[in-house]
């Protein structure tokens, strides 16, 4: 949502029927995009017994990614909004049901500097779709496909940085692999980069494309 619609809610509303219906959604979403994302890495390393990474299995990473994600946000996106930020939980459970380590992120012939630069790029490239599709108030009839939308943003930065660093977009997906795992090299990355990435994207769609129309401040008479 726009910045200037954000609001802090009430103690009562955590409590409300709406909030659990609200999380309880959230994690089920996470779970259908961990599951894909993820699981499309782990049944990679079984077919392969652990070996190097592939072309196809990072086209095969970018579309378990794009479609999961995609089934994902249209799931939740009337009930919760399809944030998607519960991806520990869904990597327990995930190691748990299948036995099998999930996959963690990491650079990948590229220094850190670089690594941070790529996850800025491509973060600012999400955001910049989620607020153009499914946050701007002049969207009109494209909000029914940005779930697609977002789905194909990330399968193309995974394509395009996967073999990098992972393609993180999100410090909460980097975060469930790195707890479970207990992986924490160049983890700063996948907090940092994203931070500044979806900062700057909100910061400029919010000053430069979405109109802003005065409103009268209600007035008392005495």
């Amino acid at each position: 949502m726009p910045i200037s619609r954000i609001a802090i809610g009430t103690r009562e509303e955590v409590v409300h029927p709406g909030a659990f219906k609200a999380a309880l959604a959230e994690f089920f979403a996470t779970l259908i995009f961990v599951y894909a994302g993820q699981g499309s890495g782990i049944a990679f390393s079984k077919l392969t017994s652990g070996g190097a990474g592939t072309p196809a299995g990072l086209v095969a990473a970018a579309l378990a990614h794009g479609f999961g994600l995609f089934a994902a946000v249209s799931v939740a996106a009337n009930i919760s909004g399809g944030h998607l930020l519960g991806s520990t939980v869904a990597c327990l459970l995930l190691r748990f049901t299948t036995g099998l380590p999930t996959g963690t992120f990491g650079l990948t012939g590229i220094g850190a500097i670089n690594g941070l630069v790529l996850e800025i790029v491509i973060t600012f490239g999400l955001v910049y779709t989620v607020y153009a599709t499914a946050v701007d108030p002049k969207r009109g009839n494209l909000g029914t496909i940005a779930p697609i939308a977002i789905g194909f943003i990330v399968g193309a930065n995974i394509l395009f940085a996967g073999a990098f660093t992972g393609a993180s977009m999100n410090p909460a997906v980097a975060f469930g692999p790195a707890l479970v795992s207990f992986v924490w090299t160049d983890h700063w990355i996948y907090w940092v980069g994203p931070l500044i990435g979806g900062g700057l994207a909100g910061v400029i769609y919010e000053l430069l494309f979405i109109s802003h129309s005065h409103e009268q401040l209600p007035t008392t008479d005495y």
